[in-house]
């Protein structure tokens, strides 16, 4: 476990060293993240903010305002976003269920254990979705894994690559202690070297953990 801890927070350094600090999460309050959270299901950063952005546009950034608006604008305002008639219908659940449970105010009163079942049990809203709100927006030391982290930790042989995602997240965070500035900027660290770096084909020539990589040496 020890080991483990030194591997995770020297890679975090040389990131960190590296990259510098990223500003995660990009919002101007907690209900923004978790829309954008939501919204980034299966697409980039950059259509989902076309996406928020036409949400300000038309004054409906504001959950009691998305559940009176017509899915059909709806889902026009998030087409940039992709799939986003599925999107505007998992916004409108969430929402609902957001209002029903009493908003931000409410919810955060919650532990983070039964916040984390009560997102899971909303229509369209998994694991990383929920694990985004929970950091992002809730402030609760919860590690992220998404398609990222699994790529650049298994390459660096930290992990086998097949856990489950419970079983990964809950490793990170024994490793590492709860600790919500860390596994913030870590997260957003492992997203921005993942985009430039350590892509589904490597460029090692840009890779800062190179020399500490299996994948690298060869």
């Amino acid at each position: 476990m020890q080991s483990r801890r030194k591997s995770l927070l020297l890679i975090y350094q040389q990131l960190y060293r590296h990259y510098g600090p990223q500003h995660w999460w990009p919002a101007d309050s907690p209900f923004e993240v978790m829309v954008g959270a939501i919204l980034t299901q299966n697409t980039a950063w950059s259509n989902v903010e076309k996406a928020l952005a036409n949400l300000v546009a038309h004054d409906r950034l504001d959950a009691t305002k998305i559940v009176a608006t017509r899915k059909d604008h709806l889902a026009n305002w998030l087409r940039s976003s992709g799939y986003f008639n599925v999107k505007a219908e998992r916004l409108k659940n969430f929402c609902h269920w957001y209002l029903d449970a009493g908003g931000f105010r409410s919810l955060s009163r919650l532990d983070t254990t039964q916040l984390r079942q009560l997102l899971l049990s909303v229509n369209g809203v998994g694991p990383e979705t929920a694990d985004d709100i929970l950091l992002y927006a809730f402030e609760r030391p919860v590690f992220v894994i998404d398609a990222y982290t699994r790529r650049l930790f298994t390459r660096l042989r930290l992990f086998a690559g097949n856990e489950s995602y419970d079983c990964l997240r809950l490793a990170i965070e024994s490793a590492l202690g709860p600790d919500v500035a860390l596994f913030n900027e870590y997260h957003a660290l492992i997203v921005r070297h993942a985009k430039e770096a350590c892509r589904p084909s490597p460029r090692c020539e840009r890779c800062v953990l190179c020399g500490d990589c299996p994948v690298g040496a060869q």
